[in-house]
């Protein structure tokens, strides 16, 4: 599902907002989790996940193209967990 289906979906379940209120909404949704996560917290949708972030040492990686080796610095990469009352809905 991309956003613009999110927004549709949200659209017809709520018949009395605008799609430009339903926009903001989603919009808000993301900013809200983006600015956590990148705060370094922890975002739990109970039912559904937790959104953290999970950090990754520096490397030593390889040029697909060339095949020389390049430094790859540490970083931070977002990770899903998912709910348990999810994972049983996926699994039924």
């Amino acid at each position: 599902m991309i956003r613009s289906e999110l927004v549709s979906l949200v659209a017809q379940d709520n018949p009395d907002l605008s799609p430009r209120e339903v926009e903001k909404i989603v919009s808000t949704l993301f900013d809200a989790i983006s600015r956590r996560l990148a705060e370094g917290g922890r975002i739990e949708l109970r039912g559904f996940g937790a959104f953290s972030t999970r950090s990754r040492g520096a490397r030593i990686g390889r040029n697909p193209r060339t095949g020389d080796t390049v430094p790859v610095s540490a970083k931070r990469v977002p990770y899903f967990k998912l709910g348990k009352e999810m994972r049983i809905r996926l699994n039924v």
